[in-house]
């Protein structure tokens, strides 16, 4: 069994009506739907958007109030252009400004936005990582 590994990431909503909206206008397909959760196949996992409120009671925490923000998911690209048109098409879509992509210290190129429910995005090239085909990345060998 393989254990450094991630299948599903699931985000809590205040509406779920609104970000399957929100994740349609950023061109993502909606794969299945059942009620109050949507999927979407991504390469080799799969992304859930459930209410925050279902998604406490489910965990357990019935009346905790969930928090966003604290984690980071981060879409890679082979190009800084590639970054840009992702990044344009996800503040046309309704997505926050967080920061404009620019070139950072480690010799990459990344900006930060944030969804409807404060969830935070990265995009970013990075030259010392490659990009399958698919859009996937394995890490290189260190050294």
């Amino acid at each position: 069994m393989t254990i450094q590994r991630v299948t599903m990431i699931t985000l809590g909503v205040n509406d779920l009506a609104a970000a399957r909206s929100f994740y349609a206008r950023l061109g993502w397909l909606e794969h299945q739907a059942q009620d109050g959760v949507a999927f979407f196949q991504m390469n080799g996992c799969v992304l859930a958007l459930f209410g925050l409120m279902d998604l406490a009671a489910d965990q357990g925490r019935e009346g905790t109030n969930l928090g966003t923000g604290a984690v980071t998911l981060a879409q890679n690209f082979g190009t800084a252009a590639e970054v840009d048109a992702a990044y344009d098409t996800a503040i046309a879509a309704g997505g926050k400004v967080l920061k404009k992509p620019e070139k950072v210290f480690w010799g990459g190129y990344s900006g930060y936005w944030s969804d409807p429910d404060g969830h935070v995005w990265e995009l970013a090239m990075n030259p010392f990582w490659s990009l399958s085909a698919d859009g996937s990345l394995t890490l290189p060998d260190a050294g």
